[in-house]
């Protein structure tokens, strides 16, 4: 090993993803890879001196709706600037490969309203492709295929149950994914047409998934039965009927409307680990959860895809079936009063400017339509590409999920809007804030395992994810005394303290605070690390 390197990092204590005590030493950046030095008299080019400062892997980001914006705006500053140096794409369901162009495009338009629609080339098709569109970013980006995507290769937009054919299809379009450097299977089952599958359907592509060293992983589908507990049990059940296939709940949480408590949901994972069968989750720190406006209307309205979806917006058949359905639910559902916690982004129409970040019903209120009308209205002038921030969490037991063992983290990440959720700037610094610091729910070392050995495992990044010798040199360096997240509701946009130094594949993206411009972050391909 050379006496001189790249890059040193001195006086800090290393807390090393594995969840083990910190321990003061010194860091070595040899080209993209880490070197442990044991002895004081190595020298290079630059030096950090960490004294008084946390050094750890790179945060890992099991969630984020990037997969677009990133293309568009490759600094992705929300992220890397609060530490995060890879990130999880292709999210509920909602992957962007592999699609023909034809229907790329309507996903893209079907979509707007959570994953933007920016003015890149949507000129790729196959997964391979796709991810080298992401190399050159800030972070590195690892990409799950959607059911969605499949089910409209092999399906077409509608709800209709697969036949032998299609489903061997599906799996042989998933199997090709999977060797062209995918990480496994994401489904989101609020959002049609991947919420149109069957847990049989799913369990055949999480086996296929699973048989090439991969995951399922799910936004649950929660309109079951029993609308606590049934969506995570059929989540636990489609990795049993797939072979006992890994399990990773995203966005896992409790409501404060839901009639149990966190410990049901939690013991779920524990039964399930107890058994054997490995079943992990992640969650964000926020109470305030953001996806597309669309979300609102069930699934007869999507249905067909987006030119389809549109035409019944228009239709006033349509409106009055909907309507009548909404009624159904209860008052909440036809005053202003009840849509007062849905708050408005992504607007670009004129008409519509003034409400960008304000709530549903203040539009209702000031144009005098009813919910119907005002969320029909306003998905026609903008092309359905709006987004709305609704309450999430309840942030009286979001620290039972935080501090679990089995559980990660996963911001779930949009960056489209005036005022998206918070959690889109602030997740990781809010956990190692409050949540480690002020409040002691769970101590530093696993908090880091959390972010960076345990979610390494979970995507199978064999060189990441570690402070280890001849790892890929994804380093953290942050203040424990100072960190801390300053999104809030009102101004989510704001980046957090105590992050000094962020560094993806050996080389510096965050410096003393501020973004250097590199763009050293890869496309993590499955099978390559």
């Amino acid at each position: 090993m050379p006496d001189h390197f790249d890059l040193l990092i001195t006086g800090g204590t290393l807390v090393d993803g594995s969840g083990t005590p910190g321990r003061p030493g010194t860091l070595a950046i040899e080209g993209d890879r880490l070197r442990l030095v044991g002895r004081t008299t190595a020298t290079a080019a630059t030096t950090i001196d960490a004294t008084g400062l946390v050094v750890a892997p790179g945060f890992i980001d099991l969630h984020s709706h990037g997969g677009l914006m990133i293309l568009a705006d490759r600094r992705h500053e929300p992220k890397v600037r609060q530490g995060v140096t890879t990130e999880v794409v292709g999210v509920d369901g909602l992957g962007y490969v592999p699609l023909a162009s034809d229907d790329l495009a309507a996903l893209v338009r079907m979509n707007a309203g959570l994953d933007g629609r920016p003015d890149i080339a949507y000129d790729w098709e196959t997964t391979s492709a796709y991810l080298d569109r992401l190399d050159g970013c800030a972070v590195n980006v690892a990409v799950m295929i959607g059911n969605s995507a499949l089910r409209i290769a092999s399906l077409g937009w509608d709800d209709v149950p697969p036949t032998d054919t299609a489903l061997r299809d599906m799996r042989a379009v998933l199997r090709e994914a999977m060797e062209g450097g995918a990480r496994g299977l994401s489904s989101g089952l609020d959002y049609p047409p991947g919420s149109y599958a069957t847990t049989d359907e799913l369990a055949a592509l999480s086996d296929e998934a699973a048989r090439h060293g991969g995951f399922y992983h799910t936004h649950v589908r929660y309109p079951l039965g029993d609308r606590y507990l049934d969506p995570f049990r059929e989540a636990i059940e489609i990795g049993r009927r797939a072979g006992d296939a890994p399990v990773h709940i995203t966005h896992f949480y409790h409501r404060e409307t839901h009639p149990g408590g966190p410990e049901a949901l939690l013991q779920l994972v524990d039964d399930a680990r107890a058994a054997r069968h490995d079943v992990t989750f992640d969650t964000y720190p926020s109470e305030w959860a953001s996806t597309r406006l669309l979300i609102q209307l069930p699934g007869w309205i999507q249905a067909g895809g987006p030119v389809r979806t549109l035409e019944r917006l228009a239709d006033l058949a349509a409106r009055d079936r909907l309507r009548a359905e909404l009624a159904a639910r209860g008052a909440a559902y036809t005053s202003p009063a009840g849509w007062a916690d849905v708050r408005l982004g992504a607007l670009t129409a004129d008409a519509n400017a003034a409400y960008e970040g304000r709530s549903l019903a203040a539009l209702m209120t000031d144009r005098g339509v009813d919910a119907v009308d005002a969320i029909c209205d306003l998905l026609l002038a903008e092309d359905l590409g709006v987004n709305q921030v609704t309450s999430g969490p309840w942030s009286e037991t979001l620290h039972h999920f935080v501090a679990h063992p089995a559980g990660m983290v996963g911001t779930d990440s949009t960056f489209i809007g005036a005022k998206p959720s918070p959690r889109t700037y602030g997740s990781f610094p809010r956990i190692l804030g409050e949540f480690v610091r002020d409040r002691r729910v769970l101590s530093l070392e696993e908090a880091v395992r959390k972010m960076t050995g345990a979610a390494a495992a979970r995507l199978g990044l064999t060189d990441r994810g570690l402070l280890r010798d001849g790892f890929a040199a994804d380093l953290v360096v942050f203040d424990p005394g100072r960190i801390r997240s300053h999104a809030t509701y009102d101004a989510p946009r704001a980046f957090p303290s105590g992050i000094e130094h962020v560094i993806v594949n050996g080389r510096p993206v965050v410096a003393h605070g501020e973004h250097t411009g590199a763009l050293p972050g890869r496309s993590l391909r499955r099978g390559a690390g």
